[in-house]
């Protein structure tokens, strides 16, 4: 694999609240709320349970998916300590194996997202949890009407609740090619599928995060925007034998010591 990490405070935010872990096999994007420094924490908590897994080698489906409980209590109990009502959502990638087949695993809370470009088509795995994007499923509004709604910015699922959110998950074949895109809402709150489509199509992994960045301050930098751009160099399969697979694996475990990252991943930060 490639990768590369690029995050930016945004235009009007007084601090950067989003997270970010780029730790073969796991990427993730967290963007925190709360208010100053509250969603930092959250934010910074919800990587961290992550960071431990990788850490430990314990990166399963169950655990990835159990992990999301662990962050929730520990932000409820930080919240208990003085910064009540933070909170954060998260989105991810993990590359996982099932009977020496490796998949990958994307998962989320929230409106943050993942998107697959796969053979020039730029796909969103994740789903939103937003009261916009419930009103686009209900027929209520379009998706081109939910950019702008007044309630667009409204969450329906966060890390830092009671009860502890639902997380959802999607397994999905590792094709050589394809090229993973993992971001905060500030990317896709300033740029449309389309913008994001014809930047992430260009370059390698340092140069399409940075240019995402870039585009979305121009648009108006109104949020911290983190993108994790992770591109299949070698290794997975074409795109033919995927479209023959259609039955998911049953478990999936973490892939081990298959894992060439060709570049340091670039990180672009501007206060």
């Amino acid at each position: 694999m490639d990768w590369a990490i690029a995050t930016d405070i945004g235009r009007v935010r007084a601090i950067n609240e989003d997270s970010v872990l780029g730790r073969p096999p796991l990427f993730l994007v967290a963007d925190g709320m709360g208010g100053h420094a509250a969603g930092e924490v959250a934010s910074g908590i919800a990587t961290a349970v992550y960071a431990e897994l990788v850490d430990a080698g314990r990166l399963t489906r169950d655990d990835i998916v159990d992990a999301v409980a662990s962050a929730n209590a520990r932000i409820l109990a930080a919240g208990d300590r003085g910064s009540r009502g933070m909170g954060t959502t998260l989105a991810g990638v993990a590359l996982l194996e099932s009977a020496g087949d490796p998949h990958w695993l994307a998962f989320n809370v929230g409106d943050s997202r993942v998107y697959r470009l796969s053979a020039g088509v730029l796909a969103q795995v994740s789903t939103d949890h937003s009261e916009v994007q419930e009103l686009v499923e209900l027929g209520m509004i379009t998706a081109e009407q939910a950019r702008v709604h007044p309630a667009r910015n409204v969450i329906t699922r966060s890390v830092g609740s009671d009860p502890a959110p639902l997380v959802d998950s999607w397994v999905l074949p590792v094709i050589t090619g394809d090229r993973l895109l993992v971001c905060s809402d500030g990317l896709h709150g300033e740029l449309d599928d389309e913008q994001i489509t014809a930047t992430v199509s260009v370059g390698d992994p340092r140069a399409a995060a940075t240019r995402l960045i870039e585009l979305a301050l121009a648009a108006g930098g109104r949020d911290n925007v983190s993108v994790i751009v992770v591109d299949v160099l070698a290794g997975g399969r074409s795109a033919s034998e995927a479209d023959e697979d259609t039955t998911p694996p049953a478990t999936l475990e973490p892939v081990a010591g298959k894992i060439l990252i060709d570049r340091v991943p670039g990180v672009s930060r501007r206060a």
